[in-house]
């Protein structure tokens, strides 16, 4: 089955205007009207850098207690946490995955771990 939404925790998190931190959220798989719809917004045509708050902002659909993430939300986050979540973005929505399998030589225990597997190795 193909996952389509990821949990994650931001570095830093986001404090909202009651002082209030957020480091938990979901972000799902982007779509081509994700990617796309963007492109025709007047802040993208006037600043291109503007498109990866735009694309968070649809696609983050949870960050702790929030009713709803939007472009200020993302506007308001530390640095650190921006570039987290467009690493996130870039890594989830790549053609393919760059984690794979692996298990625990001592105890078997299975989980996943980032990057490609060595060449002959899936």
């Amino acid at each position: 089955m193909l996952k389509t939404e990821f949990e994650f925790r931001l570095p830093k998190g986001y404090v909202d205007e009651d002082g209030n931190l957020h480091t938990d959220g979901v972000m799902r798989l982007a779509t081509a009207a994700d990617e796309l719809l963007p492109m025709k917004d007047p802040r993208v045509r006037q600043n291109e850098a503007y498109l990866s708050v735009i694309l968070l902002s649809r696609v983050v659909t949870r960050l702790g207690s929030l009713a709803m993430v939007t472009t200020m939300v993302i506007e308001g986050l530390f640095a650190a946490d921006f570039a987290y979540l467009q690493d996130l973005y870039q890594r989830i929505n790549s053609q393919g995955s760059d984690a794979f399998k692996v298990a625990c030589p001592k105890c078997d225990h299975a989980f996943e771990v980032g990057g490609k597997p060595p060449i002959g190795e899936s």
